[in-house]
């Protein structure tokens, strides 16, 4: 049987096998075609509250085997995401709108999270502490229980396996809630991959759907940790729900990072590294560099230099031609990012390139002449859009990195030193030192501060065992102790 044959999935969910959903069934659309690419079952609260109690079930057994046995069916998981990386790519490429390249690195990506993960499985997970008292007193870390993973779709892949792998790993059942228009990049592929390599039944669970599908799996008691990726806005509501029901919530949200340009800087190198943090995946990516804060002395080269690249890079369907840049994922982006575009324009800003669209392929585009205070530097556009300001003075190019509401990650191109004096003074989860915006690794803590997130809740030995466990102490006297009374 296939890997992804539509045989075994269409029109249903997994709770270890494939079952009808009670919400119904929906189409799988192609952005940049419009084609129906498949159909699946749209989970409801009665999908939810069945896999939350059928994972709570399935988790006790699971967290009592062996860190061997977990860790093997990581590691066969990961092989399997590496003997398929086409098939997967396939789906990337057509479900999501991404270019074959990105299709790739995410198949490879999820095969590394699979790696990493299954050397959490034996990683020490406890501390022997002192104690006033004649006893042994250990901390040590358990399984949380059911984790509730509720992914985007711009990484579909990526974004959902980097949760679900960890919590799998360290003993936990998962609810996988992806986001509905890429629910096969980002779920049935999972669903399959893990089935084909043995995790136990009901450990599992895809569950596709909408805002209420979401709300179940955040509201149902067996859940314990809610893993969010997507939007501020949603990651708000989801923080407030848990924090009512007494919840971890680990929220990974918008951004509207910086990219610096110092005085001194190669142009060349740097519109390069700011065309590809702000274009890649059409720019829907939570680190894309939103806003260019270019040195005066080189600010007019910069907008003339990356608006001539932009001008030359392919846009059009990543499955049948060679382009750098896809669609949108549907057309309520392409109207938000014009929208943005347009009201930038209309309050001052020049159209250095781009600002047009043939259905859901938007030009890259960048805006010069542009002030802090307008809508496509404000705000995060979440599409191929490049606003570029001048600064004067290192203090002012810090000042304008640090107004907003966000704080994800930094781009600082050009001297090292002062690049250092700018990464301690702006407030953000990440900073990249002759880079653009764009960069993860399977081991690195990943996560942003303030509107952008709360903290480095993905990636790395320490934040995945505190993401994903429970702290327990636990003391051991030789004999009983005699008490007052």
């Amino acid at each position: 049987m296939a890997l992804l044959d539509p045989g075994v999935w269409t029109g249903k969910v997994f709770d270890g096998g494939w079952a009808a959903a009670a919400g119904g069934v929906y189409d799988v659309t192609e952005p940049a075609t419009g084609a129906t690419l498949g159909a699946l079952g749209r989970a409801d609260a009665a999908d939810v509250e069945h896999a939350a109690e059928t994972a709570a079930s399935a988790q006790r057994d699971w967290a009592a085997r062996s860190y061997e046995e977990r860790a093997s069916v990581l590691r066969r998981a990961g092989r399997l995401f590496e003997t398929h990386t086409s098939d997967i790519q396939d789906w990337i490429v057509r479900e999501a709108g991404s270019i074959p390249a990105k299709g790739d690195v995410e198949a490879h990506f999820a095969a590394s999270l699979c790696h990493e993960a299954a050397a959490l499985a034996s990683h020490p997970q406890g501390l022997v502490l002192p104690s006033t008292q004649p006893r042994w007193s250990l901390a040590r870390r358990r399984p949380a229980g059911v984790v509730g993973v509720i992914s985007p779709f711009n990484f579909p892949l990526i974004l959902a396996m980097r949760s679900v792998a960890p919590a799998l790993a360290l003993g936990n059942a998962v609810l996988l809630k992806p986001d509905a228009r890429t629910a096969v990049s980002g779920g049935v592929i999972i669903a399959r991959i893990f089935q084909e390599a043995g995790l136990p039944e009901g450990l599992l669970h895809l569950l596709p759907g909408g805002r209420e599908t979401g709300e179940a799996v955040v509201a149902a008691p067996e859940v314990r940790v809610v893993s969010f990726t997507g939007s501020t806005t949603t990651g708000r509501a989801i923080g407030e729900s848990c924090g009512r029901l007494l919840k971890r919530a680990h929220l990974e949200l918008g951004g509207n990072n910086a990219l610096i340009v110092l005085p001194g800087a190669d142009v060349t190198d740097a519109v390069s590294a700011g065309a590809w943090g702000s274009y890649l995946h059409q720019g829907q990516i939570c680190v894309t560099a939103g806003r260019h804060l270019v040195h005066q002395s080189l600010h007019e080269e910069y907008v003339a230099a990356l608006a001539d690249k932009a001008d030359k890079l392919p846009v059009g369907n990543p499955a049948t031609s060679p382009v750098a840049l896809g669609p949108l994922i549907d057309h309520t982006q392409l109207d938000r990012v014009h929208d943005l575009v347009r009201r930038t324009v209309a309050a001052g800003a020049r159209l250095a390139a781009g600002g047009t669209h043939e259905d859901l392929f938007y030009r890259p585009t960048v805006l010069a002449e542009v002030t802090p205070g307008m809508p496509a530097y404000a705000q995060e556009v979440f599409g191929p859009v490049a606003p570029v300001v001048p600064f004067t003075t290192t203090e002012e190019a810090i000042a304008l990195a640090s107004a907003s509401e966000y704080g994800l990650s930094l781009g600082i191109l050009g001297d090292v030193g002062q690049a250092m004096r700018i990464a301690d003074a702006v407030p953000t989860g990440m900073v990249h030192i002759n880079d653009q915006t764009v960069s993860d690794e399977p081991i690195v803590p990943f996560g942003g501060v303030a509107a952008s997130g709360n903290g480095a809740r993905f990636g790395g030995a320490d934040a995945n065992i505190e993401a994903f466990t429970e702290t327990q102490w636990v003391t051991v006297r030789d004999k009983i102790p005699t008490y007052p009374f």
